[in-house]
């Protein structure tokens, strides 16, 4: 997409331009965030393009105004010394698996699935555009018959409300398991929070509701592994004005603004360290891009479609008189 554009422009690029690649975003690094706070001078600049999200469907041009922050945590559950034999022990012995999968079942409401946390709000509702239903179940790939989780719109559970997911489980595995009660198990679990709530509250909400579910007094220790503030974005700058010029020239309608699931933390980093900065969250992964799948793709028309609209955006840009550091 980039290269398309400035490829369109040729020798004509009406405003500076830096351009970084960042490699180590599957890894998880923090790597470009570090490099960020140690090295300002590069980075300034009056607007940003974090190209890492996509349009709201194919052929129509969006922007990502908000990202959902997060917190991973690692609970585990002990309750014996050591495994004993299911027959001579099961019934009083404690099964720490069971008291684990008990525990992560109050994470949810037990009718409808949404998240329920204790202390922590599950009820927000978003103002952007809207996910249908049919869509989303088609780009998530929901078995028939299966239904969706949570209640309020689809863009209410996606963007606005926090989300809990359990990532995996330590445990003895069917093939090869024993006739033993499991003295401990434990697992991964992350949640996703919406812009304006707290992630570091929300970790201390999430450890406080595992430890006081464990049942029969069962020993529970939360280890915090990871923590991201959600984002969102000030959108009535210059910046923003000439991405929707350059989107409706493309895409024939207004630009839409949506949130995004995921967490680009890198965009907390950048808004703290350039206050003055326009931040735009834009790209080519919409979602039947399947990103982080085994079999992630991306339209040819996006690459097209999204590289005129950057191109034409570096230059109303720079007519509205964006200063180009």
């Amino acid at each position: 997409m980039h290269l398309t554009a400035l490829r369109a422009l040729g020798d004509d690029i009406p405003v500076g331009l830096k351009f970084v690649a960042e490699g180590s975003e599957e890894q998880g690094t923090g790597g470009l965030e570090s490099y960020v706070s140690q090295h300002t001078e590069q980075f300034l600049a009056d607007a940003v393009l974090v190209c890492d999200t996509g349009n709201a469907e194919v052929g129509t041009g969006t922007a990502t105004v908000t990202l959902r922050g997060l917190v991973n945590v690692v609970v585990t559950v002990e309750t014996l010394a050591g495994e004993v034999h299911s027959g001579m022990f099961g019934g009083p012995a404690p099964d720490a698996l069971a008291a684990l999968i008990q525990m992560l079942a109050t994470l949810r409401d037990p009718a409808t699935g949404a998240t329920r946390i204790n202390d922590l709000d599950c009820e927000g509702g978003w103002e952007g555009v809207g996910y249908d239903e049919a869509q989303f179940r088609a780009d998530a790939g929901v078995l028939d018959g299966v239904r969706l989780t949570g209640t309020g719109t689809v863009a209410d559970r996606l963007w606005a409300r926090p989300a809990v997911t359990v990532l995996g489980i330590d445990c003895p595995p069917v093939v090869g398991s024993a006739a033993a009660v499991p003295p401990t198990a434990r697992a991964r679990v992350s949640l996703r929070v919406p812009p304006g709530t707290n992630p570091v509250a929300a970790r201390a909400a999430l450890t406080r509701h595992l430890t006081e579910a464990a049942p029969w007094g069962s020993r529970v220790s939360v280890e915090d592994e990871s923590t991201g503030a959600p984002f969102r974005a000030a959108t009535d700058g210059p910046a923003y004005t000439a991405l929707g010029r350059a989107m409706n020239e493309v895409y024939g309608k207004p630009m839409a603004f949506l949130g995004q699931g995921g967490s680009i933390p890198l965009c907390n980093v950048l808004a703290e360290t350039y206050p003055r900065a326009e931040i735009i969250l834009m790209g080519v992964e919409e979602p039947r891009c399947l990103i982080h799948a085994p079999n992630e793709s991306v339209d040819p028309s996006e690459i097209e479609h999204m590289a005129q609209v950057e191109a034409l955006f570096l230059r109303a840009y720079a007519a509205a008189g964006g200063r180009g550091r």
